[in-house]
Order: structure tokens, then sequence, then C-alpha cells
């Protein structure tokens, strides 16, 4: 699902509130959108029902964040739709510079981040940021923007049914699968840190109760 085009804010307002932002003060007001941050060990179902939410329940307005990385275009991949293709160099100055909400080296000079002026421009136009996350960044996330967000991890019900889900998928060999296991044991430990955990034994259950707990974060205060 891709967004629409967002109508231009005026300009010394965007700027303002751009700048506050980069001096880590993100700006509340009533008009703004809010932020729902999901992270989850692979094979939980996460992006299942992330995706479920946002096919299903557009009268939430979530949209993705667009993304920066230093990889080539790829295909019909153009600049400011499927991300911001910056080169390595430009990428690392922006890390000196702050400007990144998250970001991560996924090998030498490859990198994928979240500019806060993009967030800031998705959260000023009305849209309700959502983030894909590992839970690093989750946690980075919601600490950066407190009540504005709600972090959401999505946990399966044992490592032995994560196991039968990955094995089940017949995509991973058996070492990628113990790696994966050996991380997902690792990034349960980061569940508590998060607002809410949804156990997803039953997806349909799972998807009801992540959207029960957004649209009450979304309508509090409103």
């Amino acid at each position: 699902m891709r967004c629409k085009p967002l109508p231009a804010l005026p300009k010394e307002s965007s700027d303002k509130k751009i700048k506050e932002v980069m001096d880590n003060k993100p700006v509340i007001n009533v008009n703004r959108g809010r932020l729902i941050i999901f992270s989850a060990p692979s094979g939980s179902g996460k992006s299942t029902i992330v995706n479920w939410l946002m096919q299903e329940h557009p009268e939430l307005n979530l949209c993705f964040s667009v993304s920066c990385t230093s990889r080539a275009p790829r295909g019909t991949e153009q600049n400011g739709v499927e991300y911001f293709f910056l080169s390595p160099e430009e990428f690392k100055s922006k890390i000196e510079n702050n400007e990144f909400l998250e970001y991560e080296e996924v090998y030498e000079n490859r990198f994928y981040g979240t500019l806060k002026s993009q967030v800031e421009k998705q959260l000023n136009a009305g849209q309700n940021v959502i983030f894909d996350v590992d839970v690093k960044g989750g946690v980075n996330i919601k600490q950066f923007y407190g009540h504005d967000a709600l972090s959401v991890f999505i946990q399966p019900p044992s490592i032995d049914e994560l196991r039968k889900r990955l094995t089940g998928r017949a995509t991973d060999s058996q070492e990628a699968i113990e790696t994966r296991l050996a991380k997902a044991s690792y990034e349960l430990t980061f569940a508590k840190q998060f607002d809410t955990v949804i156990i997803n034994d039953d997806l349909e259950t799972a998807q009801k109760e992540t959207l029960n707990v957004i649209t009450r974060f979304l309508h509090a205060n409103s």
C-alpha cells in the first residue's frame, strides 16, 4: 500500500517543526498524526498483521514512512517513492548530523534508515506513521517520541511453535533456522520494553487484539 502524496506545509511552519525535532524536541499538536511501532522475532506473523491493518482498515490512516538507503535503485524504483536513494557518503553525513530516527548498516556501506524530517512531514500532514523495525529500533523510536508513539511487540506462543513455523516455510536451511531461533530468543528479552505484547497463537484473534489496541491509542486525547 502506497501513501498519497503529502500536501505541502507552509514553509515557516514546516521548517520550525523540523528544526525542533532535529533538536530532539518532538512537537505534539491536535492535528498531528501518531506513530505505531511494530517489532517481533522473524516468523511471529508481524508483517501479516501489519499488512492486514493497512489493507482492511483504511480508517486508521496508517502509512509507512519512506526510508533511505545507500543501495542503487532496482528495476522501476523511484527516488522518494520506494526509498530515498543516497550515496554511502551522503548517508554517513546524515548520520553525523543526527538526521536519522533509526538506521542500520546491513553490511559495509549498505545502509537503511528513517529520516526524522520525513517522519515529521508525515505526522504534520495528519498521517499515522507505522514502523516495522527490529527490537532495538523499536525501543529507540519509542524513547524518542514517548506518549506520541505506541510500541507493539508481536510474540510467538513459544520457541517450539516458532521453530515449526520457520520449518514449515521451507525457505531456509536448518542452519539458517537455528540462527533465526537464537536471534528470536534474544529479541524476546525486549518484549517488556514495549507498550503492549500481542501473543500470536491464533492469527484472527491476534489481528483483533492489535486493532483494538491501536484504535484505543489513536482515539486517546483526540
